[in-house]
């Protein structure tokens, strides 16, 4: 039987349409991708996560020469929240990537597939759904309401 999957998402055309929240968590995330270490690929990715206690915390990605020893900006922030944080829920995470040099071509980029299976680690965790939104540089928004709307076939615990 074949069966289809909707994936259900916000569409955001510019900043102007985010709340005060949102657009504080859409600027922290771009300043952090200034300082992301990328000189191998040239692909900038900053993060800020919102926890439950109001507090905003940023990552961006981090290359190396022997790959894949780097890390991506999503999981910089969220292992570090987790191992100084580990009882604050997280309630959103914005991402905001693109190549060094800005181009109008580039879609809103979504968090890569090893960081989609951390953001359901800490949702599975927390046993509630983190809001995600990402980014271009052109201030185009999606935004899902958990990670689970793209990556609807997910792993965790439960299969262990």
């Amino acid at each position: 039987m074949k069966k289809d999957i909707k994936i259900n998402y916000e569409h955001f055309k510019g900043r102007n349409e985010l709340n005060e929240v949102e657009n504080s968590l859409f600027e922290k995330a771009i300043l952090a991708r200034e300082n992301a270490y990328a000189p191998y690929s040239s692909f900038f990715v900053g993060c800020a996560v919102l926890l439950e206690n109001g507090e905003i915390f940023t990552g961006n990605n981090q290359e190396n020469a022997a790959f894949p020893s780097g890390l991506c900006a999503e999981r910089t922030a969220l292992f570090w929240i987790g191992a100084n944080f580990p009882h604050e829920k997280i309630k959103k995470i914005f991402v905001v990537g693109g190549p060094k040099e800005f181009s109008e071509k580039n879609p809103p980029i979504p968090p890569c597939g090893a960081c989609r299976q951390s953001i359901i680690e800490y949702e599975t965790k927390q046993n509630e759904n983190i809001e995600l939104y990402f980014s271009n540089l052109n201030d185009e928004v999606i935004k899902v309401s958990s990670i689970k709307d793209l990556l609807p076939f997910y792993f965790d615990g439960t299969f262990l």
